[in-house]
């Protein structure tokens, strides 16, 4: 499993979404890196990046290879996950199965609900269109504009620069296998109902047709640490869509779990 390995500190697991690699989590890293004292650690994650996707035909069997593979280079070490989309999926069951030593849970735009069909998602919604930004970004514009809510320059040279190269470098062979069996089974919430009362997260998308937020917000109760938050005029890609409102929210989540850590001693 090829793991990206930057700063020093307490551990911070970033989970990346389906299809693409670690590179679609690294606009969050010169924040993360400014907040001081985190150790992150972006994944790739297996058939995915440059991760071989060798026996691996399911989402049970990716969560088999994460949760290894981080035990093999942290021990017992405590850490913060955050996950996004298929990473947040991932980021839950992880903070569940490891509760013990899991810091802080984070989701941006994250898998609630496995199933694409029972998932309770907004209508497609284009707020704005922009046919300048399209048309600079040549054959890459279908694949932008499937997801874009407000079409601007910025958003693009975003999804160019940390989506698209993870798309053309993934496995096809792997995520085909993945996507065929892509649930974990039971919710984590309903396999393990004592509250998650760490510090957490769950960033949404009000515009978001492919996960929706509902999902999401139908969780609260069982995490009564958690800031909440459906962000408008941001869909799927939210991170690049709201950068400002995002990365400010996870800022935030980091804080209150280092707030926790220097009240734990």
């Amino acid at each position: 499993m090829h793991i990206v390995d930057r700063g020093s500190g307490t551990p911070l697991v970033l989970l990346h979404g389906f299809e693409v690699d670690h590179r679609d989590l690294l606009p969050l890293d010169p924040v993360i890196a400014g907040v001081g004292g985190w150790r992150r650690i972006y994944v790739d994650l297996p058939g995915m990046g440059r991760s071989p996707g060798d026996g691996v035909a399911s989402a049970r069997d990716v969560l088999r290879v994460v949760a290894g593979g981080l035990d093999e280079l942290l021990g017992g070490e405590p850490f913060a996950v955050l996950g996004s989309s298929f990473g947040g999926l991932l980021a839950r069951r992880l903070a569940h199965d490891a509760r013990d030593r899991v810091l802080g849970l984070a989701t941006l735009v994250g898998v609630v609900v496995s199933e694409h069909a029972q998932r309770r998602v907004p209508p497609r919604t284009v707020l704005h269109e922009d046919p300048a930004v399209l048309a600079a970004l040549g054959e890459a514009a279908a694949d932008y504009a499937d997801q874009a809510v407000e079409h601007s320059h910025h958003s693009a040279q975003a999804f160019l620069d940390h989506t698209r190269p993870g798309l053309l470098a993934a496995d096809r062979a792997a995520v085909t296998r993945i996507a065929a069996d892509y649930g974990l089974g039971e919710p984590p919430e309903r396999t393990s109902p004592e509250p998650f009362t760490a510090p957490a997260l769950f960033l949404t998308g009000r515009q978001d047709h492919v996960v929706g937020y509902a999902d999401a917000w139908a969780t609260l109760e069982h995490y009564p640490r958690a800031s909440f938050a459906a962000l408008d005029g941001a869909g799927h890609n939210a991170l690049f869509e709201r950068p400002g409102l995002a990365t400010a929210l996870v800022v935030d989540w980091l804080e209150r779990v280092r707030a926790e850590l220097t009240r734990a001693g």
